[in-house]
């Protein structure tokens, strides 16, 4: 049985970790090298870092803060923001990353997900979707929440699957910040039409929400920002609650 994931977010914004509501209110929290090192010492099994602000301001990553992030870790790395090309693959790779997140810039460019999936192996491409409920429906938005595309979620994901994509983070604008826990309803919509690997993002808010989240088995790791920040809930605690639960989970020795 594959083990459940825990993995705490960095959204980098001008060198620092920041954290909002809904995507908006965005405010300080640390340094991201800081953070990452404690992270790694204290159980998180993956982390992710998004400079949030690369594709709305139509630049590539912070690569000088991304090396130092990767210098300090031993945890897989999933590195997004102003991913556009084979060539952003290559500079976030070569800076210590050993997955890329791919959102605006593959809604622009579809055949990216395929072309990068090509080159490094489906593994290595996640397709990160930010999704928010419009007029009923699961509508993707693009440059850090802050455009509608118009694309219907699903189907954007079914695309995402089939051009290669190895994983899915789906992020839920609804529920994102507001941790009053993950959005279940969108989390099975799009769990019932891909087979591949499926990270929530988006709502957690206690302990109680992420043994909810893996109730439903088609979900493969619980991603989270302000509560592990806060030190709210701490990861190696979270883990043995979920342990607890009856859940395989990477436990350390």
């Amino acid at each position: 049985m594959v083990s459940k994931r825990i993995i705490p977010c960095l959204d980098v914004r001008n060198g620092r970790v920041v954290k909002g509501v809904n995507f908006e209110g965005v405010k300080d929290m640390a340094d991201p090298v800081e953070m990452a090192r404690w992270y790694n010492e204290t159980g998180a099994d993956e982390l992710v870092f998004y400079d949030i602000t690369a594709s709305f301001e139509g630049r590539t990553i912070f690569t000088d803060i991304l090396r130092a992030v990767a210098s300090e870790i031993f945890i897989p790395l999933t590195v997004g923001g102003g991913i556009n090309s084979l060539e952003d693959f290559d500079r976030v790779l070569k800076c210590g990353a050993d997955k890329v997140s791919v959102n605006s810039g593959a809604i622009r460019d579809p055949a990216l997900i395929g072309a990068a999936a090509r080159r490094y192996g489906d593994q290595c491409v996640v397709l990160s979707m930010d999704v928010k409920r419009v007029d009923g429906r699961f509508r993707v938005f693009a440059k850090g929440g802050r455009e509608d595309t118009g694309i219907d979620a699903l189907e954007w994901a079914r695309r995402g699957e089939a051009l290669g994509a190895g994983e899915i983070v789906l992020n839920s604008i609804d529920t994102d910040g507001v941790r009053g826990g993950f959005d279940m309803e969108m989390l099975r919509a799009i769990g019932e039409i891909v087979k591949i690997p499926l990270i929530a993002s988006g709502g957690a808010g206690k302990m109680e929400d992420f043994s909810e989240l893996f109730e439903y088995d088609r979900i493969d790791a619980g991603l989270a920002a302000g509560i592990f920040h806060t030190k709210k809930v701490d990861i190696r605690e979270l883990k043995r609650y979920l342990d607890g639960c009856g859940l395989n989970m990477r436990m350390e020795n």
